[in-house]
C-alpha cells in the first residue's frame, strides 16, 4: 500500500519596491520560502533574470534537492550494507537551456559525489560505488524530473584521503 506525504511551503514575495509590478524593471524578485518550524530561505531569481545573486534561486534549489536526495539515500544504503561513510561532498551542476520565447527547461543535472569511507579495501570501494545506482533509483526527486540526472562518484578510503 502506498503512503501519501504532503509538503507545504509558503512563498511570499518581498520585492515590492513601492510600485508593485507596474513595469518589468520596477519590481524586485526577492521572496521568502517558509515552512512551519523551519528558518526561512531567502530567494530571488537568477541574476540573468534580474535577480539577486546573494539569494538562492529556484534553479539552485532544484539542483540542491537532487543532490541532497541522492546523498540521503546513498548514506541510508551504505548504513544498511555495513559500509561506514566518513565524509560526503557533492559538487553538483545543473544545466538549463533557455528557449527563444523566454521559457526553458533543465536538460541535465550531474551529481559528483566525493565519498570517503572510514575503512575497508577495494571491494568496499566497489560496493559503495555500486550503491549510487540504487540511490538514484530510490531518490524521490530524481524519479520526479523529466531530464537525466547523472552521477560521477569518486570513492576513497580515509587513509588514502589523508595522504
Amino acid at each position: 500500500m502506498s503512503k501519501l506525504h504532503r509538503y507545504e511551503i509558503v512563498t511570499e514575495w518581498t520585492g515590492n519596491r513601492g510600485a508593485g509590478t507596474s513595469g518589468y524593471r520596477t519590481y524586485g524578485r526577492d521572496h521568502l520560502l517558509k515552512a512551519d518550524g523551519k528558518p526561512a530561505i531567502e530567494g530571488s531569481s537568477d541574476p540573468a533574470f534580474r535577480g539577486d545573486a546573494a539569494r538562492y534561486n529556484p534553479e539552485d534549489l532544484l539542483v540542491a534537492s537532487l543532490s541532497a536526495c541522492h546523498m540521503l539515500w546513498f548514506l541510508h544504503l551504505c548504513a544498511d550494507a555495513g559500509i561506514v561513510v566518513a565524509a560526503y561532498r557533492d559538487a553538483a551542476a545543473g544545466f538549463m537551456e533557455e528557449a527563444s520565447d523566454g521559457g526553458g527547461q533543465f536538460t541535465e543535472v550531474v551529481l559528483r559525489p566525493d565519498v570517503t569511507l572510514a575503512d575497508g579495501d577495494e571491494a568496499a570501494i566497489e560496493r559503495a560505488a555500486a550503491l549510487h545506482e540504487a540511490a538514484h533509483a530510490k531518490c524521490f526527486i530524481a524519479r520526479s524530473v523529466n531530464f537525466p540526472v547523472r552521477h560521477t562518484p569518486v570513492t576513497r578510503l580515509a587513509a588514502a584521503a589523508a595522504r
